[in-house]
């Protein structure tokens, strides 16, 4: 038999590493998640019946090591509910509440400029909820960037920051730069969490510039585009700005229609897989801690 050769030694030695750190890299994220972006509205159950009643909508979080969520639903009934519930706790799940500022769909498009929406929030937090008062306001939609100059959007920028509320926006860049100057501190203490971080997919370089501008913006990553590559791992530009900031991503389901419950199981692995690609302690923070640490949870 021929002797094994240097060279043949040393490129075994190097595929043999490469598939270790390929290993390595592949193991999923198996700690605790922080669904911080979790609808329970109307649609999935109406108070008597419905294909996601409590205990399934339960379960579903239970078996994905969902420990606690925001909870924010069309109409406010929804969070109350799921606050309220004994078979809540016993699952081992917080609702860390928020205002919503949809009674029905008609809201979704007129909410900046109602009257009545602001009344409802306030309604809202003096009534507080069965797991304590609410934490904050949203999910809200601006399909047009002016209309972040709202007389009620400019409210409740300025109520959000004056009573330490975060506020969950679905909306673009431009529409997070002008919710932002209507705050006291033009952005600086307001608690704003992104949705998507920019659903519309606002460049990484535009993400990270805004992360640097406001220092207590958050990105939630459902439905980001980009964010993923081939096999669901991190794409290279977000998994080095997730780096960069480690302390200002979320995770969250947006269960905004019964489907994405049906594929509840599936967005939570997903997350897993991609969480995976990180450092063992940035994923605990983008998974759970960042999230924890907001709301004041261990």
């Amino acid at each position: 038999m021929a002797p094994f050769s240097s060279s043949l030694f040393h490129a075994a030695l190097l595929a043999c590493s490469a598939a270790f750190a390929l290993s390595a890299q592949a193991a999923d994220y198996t700690g605790p998640i922080f669904d911080a972006h979790l609808h329970y509205n109307e649609e999935a159950w109406n108070g008597s019946s419905g294909p996601f009643p409590p205990a399934e909508a339960l379960a579903r979080m239970q078996r994905n090591g969902v420990r606690a969520i925001v909870g924010n639903s069309r109409p406010n009934e929804g969070t109350r509910t799921l606050a309220a519930l004994r078979e809540t706790r016993e699952a081992g799940v917080t609702v860390v509440p928020f205002v919503r500022l949809y009674r029905n769909r008609a809201d979704y498009t007129n909410w900046f400029r109602d009257e009545t929406i602001h009344e409802m929030v306030q309604t809202e937090l003096a009534r507080g909820t069965a797991s304590g008062p609410y934490r904050g306001i949203g999910e809200f939609h601006l399909y047009e960037s002016a209309n972040a100059n709202g007389p009620v959007a400019k409210k409740l920028m300025l109520l959000a920051e004056q009573r330490q509320l975060a506020v969950l926006a679905h909306v673009d860049d431009e529409a997070v730069d002008l919710l932002m100057a209507h705050s006291p501190t033009q952005g600086r203490e307001l608690r704003l969490i992104w949705a998507h971080t920019g659903i519309g997919g606002a460049p990484v370089a535009r993400v990270r510039q805004m992360l640097e501008r406001y220092p207590k913006l958050m990105g939630e990553l459902s439905y980001r585009p980009g964010l993923t590559c081939e096999g669901g791992k991190l794409c290279a530009p977000w998994r080095e700005l997730i780096l960069a900031f480690p302390d200002r991503f979320l995770v969250g389901s947006d269960t905004w229609v019964n489907q994405r419950w049906s594929s509840y199981d599936e967005t939570m692995q997903g997350y897993r897989n991609w969480l995976g690609d990180l450092p063992p302690a940035v994923a605990q923070r983008v998974a759970w801690g960042n999230a924890a640490g907001l709301f004041g949870m261990r």
